[in-house]
């Protein structure tokens, strides 16, 4: 099997575990664990993990030139990016969350227009924008009432940012996964992880009680360590040595169909009229924006 055959296959295989934390993560949060204290538990185990893994990677330094941007990649692929989705999750739910998570190739098509100068057809803006409006209708219109969603507009706009800061992410990680083994590049992202995630999440990190958490919560809690952060991300950096960023964040598209049905499938959510035609514009916006044509090559 090619290396570009087994980077589809892991880029699959991430995009199957992001769909169905949408719903597993929701039922951590905010009872058992505050969605900031979440996310400093998920870095600090998730570094844990790539540390380990490292001993049987090659023994790399990272050059000085590159520790900008191996900081800024940090920022919004391992701090910012996981803060503001847990918190959104938190707040709204997991049919909202899958949705405008597809919102990702957009934003990286826009960054990629901007930071690499890629040239955007007229057909590709007209995508971008009823794209757009779709999540805008998910922020703006959304009047559900839920106990475990205090605040679904809100929530849906921060996990719209994290599309930004995930988008953002992949295309500067790039450059770096070219030149490093992904064992290296991902256990000091990690690490860098941990420093900016501490002064947010520590405080909620030593509010929980493990004592009394029941089995539900802590598989919930393992499947995110493992498969949702560790298993995820090496996944989609080894994606990333064969797959262009915009190849990789267009398997985006599988996560509201996966989120979707594990989330009735488990009772966790419902379809509404408001989510129906938001995903349909928003769906529509992404085919839009990132179907090539001969005109594209």
């Amino acid at each position: 099997m090619s290396k570009r055959s087994l980077a589809i296959i892991a880029a699959i295989g991430a995009t199957t575990i992001y769909g169905l934390n949408h719903t597993i993560a929701k039922g951590v949060m905010p009872h058992y664990v505050g969605a900031f204290g979440f996310v400093f538990l998920r870095v600090l185990g998730a570094t844990a993990l790539f540390w380990f893994v490292s001993i049987w990677g090659p023994k790399e330094k990272i050059e000085k030139k590159d520790y900008l941007r191996m900081l800024v990649c940090a920022l919004f692929g391992m701090g910012v990016n996981m803060l503001v989705f847990f918190k959104g999750l938190s707040l709204s739910t997991p049919i909202n969350s899958a949705v405008l998570i597809t919102t990702t190739p957009i934003i990286v098509l826009i960054l990629s227009s901007i930071l690499i100068k890629e040239k955007i057809v007229r057909r590709k803006v007209f995508g971008i924008f009823i794209g757009l409006l779709g999540a805008l209708g998910l922020i703006l219109f959304s009047t559900e009432i839920r106990h475990d969603a205090p605040n679904i507009p809100l929530g849906n706009f921060l996990i719209l940012m994290n599309s930004f800061f995930y988008g953002t992410y992949l295309i500067l990680a790039k450059i770096l996964i070219s030149k490093y083994h992904p064992f290296t590049f991902m256990k000091w992202l990690f690490s860098l992880g941990i420093l900016i995630c501490l002064p947010f999440g520590y405080q909620e990190f030593v509010e929980i009680e493990w004592s009394l958490l029941p089995f539900d919560i802590i598989w919930r809690i393992v499947f995110v360590i493992i498969g949702t952060t560790f298993l995820t991300y090496l996944f989609n950096v080894f994606a990333l040595t064969q797959l262009k960023a915009s190849t990789l964040s267009a398997f985006v598209y599988l996560q509201p169909l996966i989120g979707i049905l594990y989330a009735l499938g488990t009772g966790k959510d419902t379809l509404t009229t408001i989510k129906i035609v938001a995903a349909a514009l928003v769906f529509i916006g992404v085919y839009l924006s990132s179907r090539k044509t001969k005109s594209d090559l």
